[in-house]
């Protein structure tokens, strides 16, 4: 007795009957309506997608004995041998065992020969994207300038291993996955043609697992059917599918989220042991965590939406937790599955990452339990607010550990990673800098009421609030003298431009408004040797630059990372903290 798995049984013999990729269909249809045929189609996507099947239906198209047309009759011969896989004009090429270039010239050669029956030779290579270099040069002529009564019909998963050459010549058509209620749809309608009851949550279950791919939602499908059995009369139910999965009852998720939600770190423990008994997939209890935390999250920010239930009630959570609380958790879960294989052991990775959430509580939710007892522990040494702990977790992302402006860049061929040395190197450079504080703002400085000396100019210089050219002229100017209602200021000869009309009317209502007088304005000749406010600053600047230079060169870690492992510095990469 043969059988026929359902992928091959159910698979859709003409464009009506395929499930999603409506914009792929379209463009199609037209063009076989319209007679306009391009030679060369390249169909990219994910496994089980569709796309030998729809390059068959095309292939049905173009040959049917009724007309080239959008839809095949379907009873001809030439549909039922295409159909079957015995149609000669077409040729299903599987590149990925026919590579080299002696391939390719062999199809070259029979592309001179017309078709034996129909009006079209079709050409379909499946994984065209693993032909060799030299196979792909001695297919690029043929592809752009083939026979008129030949089509190519090019398939792959991998669009980007495609030579340009290739996708210049093809009309390229990507086909999306497919969503989870277009697979459950599927699986429904031949759960009902075959007669086969079956859970609407076993159905989502499998639906889920197909991971966008129809075929491999068949595949499953077909081995639910065998795990089955004549158990359960029959009928495909949740817990079968989960069993058989190895998914993790949405339950239980909604147990650890509880005992998170209250602080109970013996009794999320107890939940991971009863999951650990079942041996489920660790990585995919997690993704579970994730996606209850993301329907929380709909339900905290967006309540207008519905959210499905699915073991947890995001109602009474979504009240429960913080919004932020819910986003750090949901970050540690999808860094906790990332790190999963670093771990001693799946199951330790997995309480590691829960135990991080239970560890970053907030604050006001009270202290963590622990133990059989219930110990209380200090709530503020054993938790931080949602702030800080958001702070923590960012400080864990490799990518994002030092800001490029505050710390140096450092490269060296050898481990120890420089990343995990030179955070405390730059904060030793910092810290022990010498103290030359910038000018203080002027809400900090005591009020001048006569501009005597240069300290008194330079104060002004840098609270006055002037802006545009005014200020400038006030930075770069120096203070030579003030007597009798005069200033006496000097300014460097290339700096001349500064003097306009509107900067020294500016200027003097500042000080007008500063001294409570009139004050005349006079510049003196250049050469003058002046402190200015634009030097000072350089000054300061320059000197923190230098101790913090000289402090981070010195430190024991980078000498270590210098000398052991041939690190270097890169030039003027070294900031001070406060820049």
């Amino acid at each position: 007795m043969s059988y026929l798995v359902l992928a091959r049984k159910w698979r859709p013999k003409r464009f009506s009957e395929l499930v999603g990729q409506e914009h792929v269909v379209r463009a199609l249809t037209n063009a076989l309506e319209s007679g306009r045929v391009h030679h060369a189609f390249l169909f990219t996507g994910t496994r089980g997608v569709g796309k030998t099947t729809i390059a068959r239906i095309f292939a049905k198209s173009l040959n049917c004995e009724s007309g080239t047309s959008a839809e095949p009759c379907g009873q001809c011969s030439t549909c039922l041998d295409i159909d079957s896989g015995r149609y000669l004009d077409l040729l299903e090429i599987d590149a990925a065992s026919h590579t080299g270039v002696d391939d390719v010239r062999e199809m070259i050669e029979n592309a001179q020969y017309l078709p034996s029956r129909g009006k079209y030779k079709v050409y379909l290579i499946d994984e065209v994207h693993m032909l060799s270099k030299p196979a792909f040069n001695a297919l690029l002529k043929t592809l752009e300038e083939p026979p008129e009564y030949v089509k190519f019909l090019l398939a792959t998963t991998d669009p980007q291993k495609l030579p340009v050459t290739v996708l210049s010549r093809c009309l390229q058509f990507n086909l999306k996955r497919l969503d989870e209620e277009q697979i459950s749809g599927q699986i429904g309608r031949i759960l009902e043609a075959e007669g086969i009851q079956a859970d609407a949550s076993a159905v989502r279950q499998i639906a889920k697992a197909a991971d966008g791919s129809l075929r491999d939602g068949l595949s499953l499908l077909d081995q639910a059917i065998a795990y089955t059995g004549s158990g359960d009369g029959g009928v495909l139910r949740e817990a079968g599918i989960r069993s058989m999965l190895g998914t993790v009852d949405r339950t239980r998720v909604g147990a650890m989220l509880e005992a998170l939600a209250a602080g109970d770190g013996a009794g999320l423990l107890a939940v991971v042991a009863a999951l650990a008994e079942l041996s489920p997939d660790w990585s995919g209890v997690l993704d579970a965590m994730a996606e209850a935390l993301h329907r929380i999250q709909v339900r905290q920010l967006v309540p207008a939406v519905a959210v499905e239930a699915e073991g947890i009630d995001a109602e009474a959570f979504a009240q429960r937790l913080r919004p932020e609380v819910v986003q750090l958790w949901y970050q540690m879960a999808l860094n906790g599955r990332r790190d999963l294989h670093l771990a001693p052991s799946a199951r330790a990775g997995f309480e590691m990452s829960v135990l991080r959430m239970l560890a970053f509580r907030p604050a006001e939710s009270g202290p963590v339990q622990s133990g059989a007892d219930g110990d209380r522990r200090d709530p503020g040494k054993t938790e931080l607010p949602a702030q800080a702990a958001a702070s923590v977790l960012a400080r864990e992302q490799p990518a994002q550990a030092t800001p490029a402006k505050s710390a140096p860049s450092v490269s060296a061929p050898a481990s120890p990673p420089a990343s995990s040395v030179l955070p405390t190197a730059v904060a030793a450079a910092v810290q022990s800098a010498p103290s030359v504080p910038p000018p203080a703002p002027a809400d900090l400085l005591p009020e001048t009421a006569v501009i005597g000396t240069a300290e008194d100019w330079l104060h002004f210089a840098a609270t006055s609030g002037m802006k545009g050219a005014a200020r400038q002229l006030a930075e770069n100017a120096g203070f030579v003298g003030c007597s009798a209602g005069v200033l006496q200021l000097s300014l460097e000869a290339g700096l001349d431009y500064l003097r306009s009309e509107r900067s020294l009317a500016e200027l003097g209502a500042a000080l007008r408004a500063k001294c409570g007088g009139d004050i005349k304005l006079v510049f003196a000749q250049a050469g003058i040797d002046a402190d200015t406010l634009q030097q000072r600053t350089h000054r300061q600047r320059d000197a923190r630059q230098a101790a913090a230079e000289e402090n981070f060169m010195s430190n024991p870690d980078v000498q270590r990372l210098i000398q052991q492992h041939g690190a270097r510095v890169v030039p003027d990469s070294i900031r001070p903290l406060e820049e």
